[in-house]
């Protein structure tokens, strides 16, 4: 994975160093797995914890293979011909990213590693009491030439507690050229930030009607608002877990290969819960995308707001 030379990697539309001005390199909290007070100290101070083989490697690799094989089965034209679909060889000029929907994301294998004890028994810790996961799970796979935006996680799912907490799973080995997530630590909490939360973290895409990427380059989001980004190589069964207000954007698939990861939440039990993400066929963003032409630009809300 990591050499002792510099790593680099594309990020929005800059090519950038890692242990650069730019980029930082996530903390490891896996030292501390096992104390929880500690743990939670980082989380109030960082907004994120990384955590080294959080889930079995074997059965994440199992969830792989199911959910490579599912992909391969819904889009066959986007894998190299010939291929192990578990390699995510993308056929040259064919690429698209895409979740694959149910068929995927309640596939056993990845319930298994996603609802299995260890992501609850975490969280319960965590959180003090009985933790929940939400019935609604995003699978992606991210084709070479794509990224994420830099965006708070609130804007889509904010109608509930604000103890929720995403887990990023790493499903697969994720050098940088596939694009991991990066994030700004502490950017939660930085003053810097706080006409952002103000603004754009109480905005609703359903509600609101606006675009959810708060930025579509990240640079310019550290340059206006200060702090670092900072992102890490990940292995298979590896986790980023963060609040709903860390910003947060990933780097660009400059690699052959679909990049497989699934982000997942998880809450105290008994709090307020939103409701589009539950129960047998969650409902999910009813209105964000059912009139296209209502949408308002981020680049006009932002100029709106003064930020």
């Amino acid at each position: 994975m990591s050499t002792a030379t510099a790593a680099h990697a594309r990020f929005g539309t800059h090519d950038i160093t890692i242990t650069s001005p730019e980029m930082g390199e996530l903390r490891d909290s896996s030292d501390a797995a096992g104390d929880l007070a500690v743990l939670r100290r980082r989380l109030a101070d960082d907004g994120y914890l990384m955590l080294r083989g959080f889930h079995d490697r074997d059965e994440v690799l199992a969830a792989r293979r199911a959910m490579m094989a599912e992909f391969h089965r819904q889009q066959p034209a986007g894998f190299r011909p010939g291929s192990d679909p578990l390699d995510g060889l993308v056929q040259p000029g064919a690429g698209g990213s895409f979740g694959g929907g149910s068929a995927v994301s309640r596939l056993p294998e990845f319930l298994r590693v996603v609802e299995g004890r260890r992501p609850f028994d975490f969280f319960t810790g965590l959180l003090g009491g009985p933790a929940v996961t939400f019935d609604f799970k995003w699978a992606r796979l991210v084709a070479p030439g794509d990224q994420t935006g830099a965006h708070y996680d609130s804007v889509y799912m904010g109608r509930g507690t604000t103890r929720l907490f995403t887990t990023w799973n790493a499903l697969g080995d994720l050098p940088y050229e596939m694009g991991p997530l990066a994030l700004v630590p502490g950017s939660h909490t930085l003053p810097g930030y706080q006409k952002v939360r103000d603004t754009y973290g109480r905005m609703d895409v359903d509600r609101d009607r606006v675009d959810g990427w708060f930025e579509n380059d990240p640079l310019r989001v550290t340059q206006a608002y200060g702090g670092q980004w900072a992102t890490a190589e990940f292995r298979a069964g590896d986790v980023l877990i963060f609040g709903m207000n860390i910003m947060h954007a990933s780097l660009l698939n400059t690699s052959d290969r679909y990049r497989l990861t699934a982000d997942t939440r998880y809450q105290r039990e008994g709090d307020p819960i939103d409701e589009r993400w539950i129960g047998k066929a969650p409902k999910g963003h009813y209105a964000w995308f059912s009139e296209p032409e209502k949408i308002r630009k981020m680049e006009a809300m932002r100029q709106e707001w003064g930020v």
